[in-house]
Parts: structure tokens; C-alpha cells; sequence
């Protein structure tokens, strides 16, 4: 629970809509909006550094255990969904 309450102000304080999300005992799934100006590897930097040091000081035995380690997995996953206005010309 913990978990989730970082991401939604990580992502307010961003301005970046959580449209969907899981927060699973080993993994973490968001759908996002993000706005055009912010880049996906910034979202997600922010949102497992900022969860990781809170995580770490509120429980010290979390803390202990991973002491010297990664407490997030050092990649990420990122997809596309949407849809292409009509408005949009193509290039020529």
C-alpha cells in the first residue's frame, strides 16, 4: 500500500495521469499518461528512486535486507497505447 501511495504523488507532483494499475508483491504495473515534455525514462526514474529511499527509511527491515543492492529491478518495460487524431497530416 505503501507503494502505491508514492506513485500517485510522485505522479501528481508530475502531472501524470494514472489511468490503471496493479501493485503486485514483486512487481508494479501502471498505465500512464505522461505529458509530451516528459520523457518515460524520467517518470520511472523518479518513481523508483523516490519509492525506493521512502521504502528504505519508513521500514528498517526492508532497509537491512537490501543494504548494498538494487531495491528495484534495473530496467523497465514501456509500451505505446493510443490512438492518432485525424487532424494529424501525414509527412510528405
Amino acid at each position: 500500500m505503501r507503494v502505491r501511495d508514492i506513485v500517485a504523488s510522485v505522479a501528481e507532483e508530475l502531472n501524470v495521469n494514472i489511468e490503471n494499475g496493479v501493485v503486485s508483491s514483486d512487481h508494479v504495473h501502471i498505465f500512464v499518461s505522461i505529458p509530451p515534455h516528459m520523457t518515460v525514462s524520467d517518470f520511472v526514474r523518479r518513481v523508483k528512486g523516490r519509492s525506493s529511499r521512502k521504502i528504505q527509511q519508513e521500514f528498517p527491515s526492508i532497509r537491512k535486507r537490501y543494504w548494498g543492492k538494487h531495491f528495484w529491478a534495473r530496467g523497465y518495460f514501456s509500451a505505446t497505447s493510443g490512438n492518432i487524431p485525424i487532424t494529424l497530416r501525414p509527412f510528405t
